[in-house]
């Protein structure tokens, strides 16, 4: 297997191949758009049959994440995509698992959870022959809500492992704003790089750190749908 990307060519083309088994954290402030960032950078990234998506959905409902590749027109019949669902169950609604959405019972069922990610794995693996996965998880911060650190800690352990050890590639969702530095410093230890980004007034700036020697230059970005766009932040 070749390499992975991040579907976005200005970062694509600085950091190069993203190495089988990386794990990166998104980690940036309230409002700055990192769910339809992390989504985008799965849209963009499906291009042969051996692709496959596992996304932990701890903040909508799994057909409402669906629903988002739905309408920029990603055939779901066609694709290998799995949502690990964590809040319809929190909701009081009774609704079964399908073939693209599983349920946990809540953020802070981690066994679940694990349990879930993993019936994906293997169907993603095993019975349809796409091991290019993606595990994402949208988002840590909610689920650091629920449980302490050194739980999370291990179960994030176990699941970056994984990655690793399967050539998959890994991404996170962080909410910097909501944790303290030794919280942040901890969770890091587990990742092999970062998506940064920062508040410039209206408006966001993200930057790639440990994918390459030095990190990325600042790009403001904004997010049409699965189109991002850059322009170099004033900042750099």
């Amino acid at each position: 297997m070749s390499g992975y990307s991040l579907g976005i060519k200005e970062l694509d083309d600085l950091v190069g191949d993203i190495r089988e088994g990386t794990n990166l954290m998104i980690i940036g402030p309230p409002m700055s758009r990192k769910d339809e960032l992390l989504d985008a950078i799965v849209y963009n990234t499906f291009s042969t049959a051996q692709d496959s998506a596992i996304i932990v959905s701890t903040r909508e409902p799994g057909e409402r994440v669906l629903g988002w590749f739905e309408e920029q027109n990603l055939d779901i019949s066609t694709v290998n995509i799995g949502i690990v669902d964590c809040v319809t169950k929190t909701l009081g609604i009774g609704a079964s698992d399908s073939d693209n959405i599983k349920r946990a019972s809540s953020p802070v069922d981690l066994t679940g959870i694990g349990v879930k990610i993993s019936q994906f794995f293997e169907d993603f693996f095993v019975s349809k022959n796409a091991p290019r996965v993606r595990l994402c998880i949208n988002s840590l911060s909610t689920i650091l809500m629920y449980s302490n650190l050194q739980t999370v800690f291990r179960f994030l352990h176990v699941f970056t492992g994984r990655i690793k050890a399967a050539g998959g590639f890994g991404l996170y969702v962080v909410e910097d704003e909501m944790h303290d530095h030794q919280t942040i410093a901890t969770l890091k230890q587990l990742f092999d790089g970062l998506i940064e980004i920062k508040s410039m007034g209206d408006s966001y700036a993200m930057r790639v750190v440990g994918l390459s020697p030095k990190p990325t230059p600042w790009f403001e970005y904004s997010i049409d749908g699965k189109e991002i766009s850059f322009s170099v932040s004033k900042t750099n």
